[in-house]
């Protein structure tokens, strides 16, 4: 009894799903069925217009300095002076740091008492040849050569100026203005070889990127860059293309370099985004999000009548937010000035289907 109870409630389940079965939303009709209603999509619609294009070339570069050098004493000794740290700012003439001059001092008195024992020598010797004491200008030029280098006085003179030069080189100054960095010797330190630091100036920094061979033709020394860092804050600084290499490496590269003018934030050695713009003009844009990819081809819709018309299209041009676009016409497509183009909600439009403009 309870199995034939089963039985019938199964059957009864199963007329009343089956009568459920196939329904869709949408209106009901005075027959009580449910009445099919199509998919409108909505869109957004620009007119396409002619107009100045801002083509641009990204690329990614590498910041230097324009004026960089390595410093060194050029001598040896122990420091006994450090007045600066990386990353302190110098004038052009401060001095940087000494070494102990103790030694060069004694040299270069050594030196100078030569010289004057030289140069007594010197005027003995032209004595001897007759002609007065410290009165160079009457003795021939031949006979004054003679005696300087008899008496050693050349000689003399030339150790002198080298201890000189010695001497001055136990001072290291900033031979222009900039930034210090890569200080290698701290106080005491004995100094032989090698240099001392490195002065930067960053005011004006290059930055060195490549371009593909094709797009040689796109660059122009004078040319606007747009650079910023790939960490901060997103700030954008302009500058200018100062050198093009007019040879191709191995790679098929062209390197470019230019300059930017630094506010601070930028330092030597970073990786930036470089952005190079141009302008072309008279051709037609639109939005990026209006082209998408049917069969493997570029398209984008006009707006028509209620409809959506899937037109091909060959996109000549980018830059970070538009395309310049013209019809494909080996695909028979058509595009004039004044259509209406579908910009959003074209993800899944089919030729010919339905759309409604949104506000």
């Amino acid at each position: 009894m309870d199995v034939r109870r089963m039985i019938m409630g199964a059957a009864v389940l199963a007329v009343i799903l089956a009568g459920c079965k196939g329904k869709t939303a949408g209106d009901e009709g005075r027959d009580g069925k449910l009445q099919y209603t199509p998919e409108v999509n909505k869109v957004e619609v620009v007119e396409l217009k002619r107009c100045d294009f801002m083509r641009q070339l990204i690329a990614n570069g590498k910041l230097s300095a324009s004026l960089k050098s390595a410093l060194s004493f050029n001598t040896s000794g122990v420091v006994s002076e450090l007045y600066v740290s990386d990353g302190q700012s110098v004038r052009a003439g401060d001095v940087l740091a000494r070494l102990d001059p103790m030694e060069k001092k004694l040299a270069l008195e050594s030196a100078g008492i030569a010289l004057e024992k030289a140069e007594i020598d010197f005027y003995d010797v032209l004595a001897g040849q007759g002609y007065r004491a410290k009165d160079t200008l009457s003795v021939p030029a031949d006979v004054l050569k003679m005696a300087k280098m008899r008496s050693g006085y050349r000689s003399a003179l030339n150790s002198y100026e080298r201890s000189s030069l010695d001497f001055g080189r136990t001072v290291l100054k900033a031979p222009f203005s900039g930034k210090v960095a890569d200080v290698k010797f701290r106080k005491y330190d004995n100094v032989s070889s090698g240099a001392f630091c490195t002065l930067i100036d960053d005011s004006r920094l290059d930055v060195d990127f490549s371009v593909l061979e094709s797009e040689y033709h796109f660059l122009k020394t004078g040319l606007e860059v747009s650079v910023t860092p790939f960490t901060g804050d997103g700030k954008v600084l302009k500058g200018s293309i100062t050198e093009i290499n007019p040879t191709v490496d191995k790679h098929g590269l062209v390197a470019v370099r230019a300059r930017v003018y630094n506010d601070g934030s930028l330092i030597d050695g970073m990786n930036v985004k470089v952005i190079v713009g141009r302008t072309v003009q008279d051709v037609l844009v639109v939005p990026k999000s209006s082209v998408v990819i049917r069969d493997n081809q570029e398209v984008l819709f006009r707006y028509r009548d209620g409809k959506a018309m899937w037109t091909y299209v060959h996109v000549l041009m980018s830059n970070s937010s538009s395309h310049v676009v013209t019809a494909n016409m080996d695909r028979g497509a058509e595009l004039d000035e004044g259509d209406m183009i579908i910009v959003s909600g074209n993800l899944n439009l089919g030729d010919g289907s339905s759309v409604q403009i949104t506000e």
